[in-house]
């Protein structure tokens, strides 16, 4: 078990947020829930805003950003570090002071007090949207979801996550089946859409193929399935069926991975 720890408040298409922290630097990622629930969180966590040192934010949509101008001002020691184009395509961020903003760009790097964030690219239909991976000595965090493909950029974050948050947002024949408008099914379904659990095990047997051929010294990759739709998916179905992928491509819970799914409305700790 490593420094870095990560903490899902909520994860869901209804709202995300989560602490991320090695025991020193506590940071927060994503504010798609509300502020009380958030601070409920961090209560659980034993922690309080001002403990907060940085906010991410991956994309303008209100599951990620629903409380930035409370939370942001209630975490009077944190900057606020998103894209531009998040910035630009969200009335919110009005609220927040100009000098507590601070813009990424994918590929980009900054470091609060022994972490290191680096943005990646997400293909999702938002503006400027990243993910992002936090490491420090060597060990790495990434959280990666809302994106509708895996791009080689993203397949990379995977395979050198230690400890990784990976979307696992809907079964495909329920989405098809269910009662959603076609030109929603569409955009779910489609390149800057979200990863169905098929997709979503695809890539993670892929990552964890490349880290066994890496020789990586701790090959095993703990993985936290998140923002799964509450109509088009269920835990035990996502669990199931990203299992069977990586069960049938030789690798094993426990040696090569541990697997758990981040629960809706509350804390789940990986």
């Amino acid at each position: 078990m490593g420094k870095l720890k990560i903490a899902s408040i909520g994860s869901s298409s209804s709202g995300n947020a989560y602490i991320v922290s090695d025991g020193n630097t506590r940071l927060l990622l994503d504010v798609g829930l509300t502020a009380k629930r958030i601070k409920e969180g961090l209560a659980e966590c034993r922690l309080g805003v001002e403990d907060i040192q940085g906010i991410f934010i991956t994309h303008e949509h209100t599951d990620h950003v629903k409380s930035i101008r409370a939370i942001a001002k209630a975490c009077t020691n944190a900057k606020v570090y998103t894209s531009r184009g998040t910035i630009y395509n969200c009335d919110k961020f009005e609220y927040v002071k100009p000098e507590q903003l601070e813009c990424m760009a994918a590929q980009d790097v900054v470091r609060i007090g022994d972490i290191c964030v680096k943005a990646f690219s997400l293909s999702h239909d938002a503006s400027e949207p990243i993910g992002f991976s936090f490491t420090e000595d060597g060990e790495q965090l990434s959280v990666a979801t809302d994106t509708g493909i895996v791009t080689d950029e993203i397949a990379e974050e995977l395979a050198s996550a230690d400890t990784l948050v990976f979307e696992a947002n809907h079964e495909e024949s329920i989405l098809q089946m269910g009662d959603y408008p076609y030109s929603l099914k569409r955009r779910i379904l489609g390149e800057h859409g979200h990863l169905s659990n098929v997709t979503s095990g695809i890539a993670l047997a892929r990552g964890l193929l490349a880290r066994k051929e890496a020789g990586l010294p701790s090959p095993t990759q703990r993985i936290m399935l998140a923002h799964l739709s509450a109509h088009n998916n269920t835990p035990d179905t996502a669990l199931l069926t990203v299992k069977n992928i990586l069960n049938e491509n030789d690798l094993s819970q426990g040696n090569d991975f541990t697997l758990k799914v981040a629960a809706k409305d509350k804390l789940t700790m990986l």
